[in-house]
């Protein structure tokens, strides 16, 4: 069993920054790539970024790439996604999770354990 706990989020304004922590326990995280994932209200979750087991390769959805980083840090089981230049249609609930597939993982249903999630609100 994973647990993941999310943090960081908050309100920001448009052009701002932030950045999401998402601390692991249980199971020996360096087994697990991480991503993070959000969603907006009346929208279905939506892939944001991937990193694999150890942080070598990192894959990004179209409307972050460019402006959201996906880093980890294995020895502080945490995993960190770096949000610049946010706009509005950011605001989502934004969770983290784990996937036993070592490589970047993709498709949500190919992760095993989820986050609560934190809130993040870009004003414009």
């Amino acid at each position: 069993q994973v647990q993941l706990v999310e943090s960081g989020g908050g309100l920001v304004q448009a052009g701002g920054s932030l950045r999401l922590s998402c601390a692991a326990s249980g199971r020996t995280f360096s087994n697990y790539a991480m991503g993070w994932f959000r969603q907006a209200p009346g929208k279905e979750r939506e892939f944001v970024a991937g990193i694999s087991w150890n942080g070598g390769s990192t894959y990004y959805g179209d409307s972050v790439k460019g402006r959201f980083t996906i880093s980890r840090d294995n020895a502080k089981n945490t995993v960190y996604l770096q949000m610049n230049s946010l706009k509005s249609e950011d605001t989502a609930v934004y969770y983290c999770a784990a996937s036993r597939i070592r490589t970047v993982v993709v498709v949500s249903l190919n992760y095993n354990y989820w986050g609560q999630g934190t809130q993040v609100t870009v004003s414009s």
